[in-house]
């Protein structure tokens, strides 16, 4: 295998960071001696999440076993994972705002035709479905557990408790068509076809339009994490990736 010089357009914020949360995990462990020290192995899990590399080929660059690389980038991420916003968490976080809003998207992944669960009729190929809440200014406050792709937007929500969570809090959340009927506070556009609504119908899905067209925003900053654009691990693990990038997004962010 041939082995180059590569480049990770991640933050240094969020190397250092992991860098010292995977330190005091190892104090914790009493971990004595490893190949790579905190910060290679930090690199190492943001090498594979940002750029979507396999396990042979950064255990190649890192001069490691394939099977060393895998157990290192599964550590880091159980610790990020850690370290997410739980829903609660995040409905306190956006209490402060003037209103939150609410987008599921589909992550790709590799299944075979026949798995009906992941493969959902709009988008025409197979994934999980994630859910994400978002401030007004599109920035990513919390993501759900994944689900097969197959889920309906409001039912994901509703399994989630994401709606009860937000009437409960009185968090007004702005919501496409896909959570029609979900209620509560989760005011959704007019249904119909645009030629059949009237013209107050169409200013006013003109200006939910408008209000909630920065949460393609917030999908943008979780996709632009090469390894969620094609997933080629076990669905199992996904939501852990999911919420791990998370992490470190909101840390980038806050530094």
């Amino acid at each position: 295998m041939l082995v180059h010089p590569s480049g990770v357009d991640a933050s240094s914020s969020a190397l250092r960071f992991l860098s010292a949360k995977l330190s005091r995990h190892r104090r914790e462990l009493g971990t004595r001696w490893r190949r790579l020290n905190p910060g290679r192995q930090a690199l190492l899990t943001l090498a594979h999440l940002r750029n979507g590399h396999p396990y042979a080929q950064l255990a190649a660059g890192f001069g490691i076993g394939t099977t060393t690389a895998y157990r290192y980038i599964t550590e880091a991420v159980e610790v990020l994972t850690a370290l997410a916003p739980s829903l609660a968490e995040a409905v306190r976080t956006a209490s402060a705002k003037a209103f939150v809003l609410l987008d599921g998207t589909l992550l790709p992944i590799d299944r075979i035709a026949t798995d009906r669960p992941f493969c959902p009729g709009k988008h025409k190929r197979h994934g999980m479905s994630v859910q994400t809440l978002a401030d007004p200014f599109g920035r990513l406050l919390w993501a759900s557990p994944a689900l097969p792709g197959a889920v309906h937007d409001v039912r994901a929500a509703r399994e989630h408790g994401i709606i009860d969570a937000l009437a409960g809090a009185g968090i007004t959340c702005w919501a496409d068509k896909g959570y029609r009927g979900a209620g509560g506070t989760v005011p959704t556009p007019c249904w119909g076809r645009w030629e059949t609504l009237s013209t107050g119908q169409q200013a006013v899905n003109r200006s939910h339009a408008k209000t909630r067209a920065l949460v393609e925003q917030a999908m943008a900053t979780l996709k632009s994490w090469c390894l969620l654009r094609k997933l080629r691990c076990s669905t199992t693990r996904i939501t852990n990736l999911v919420q791990a990038i998370l992490t470190l997004r909101l840390i980038s962010s806050d530094r």
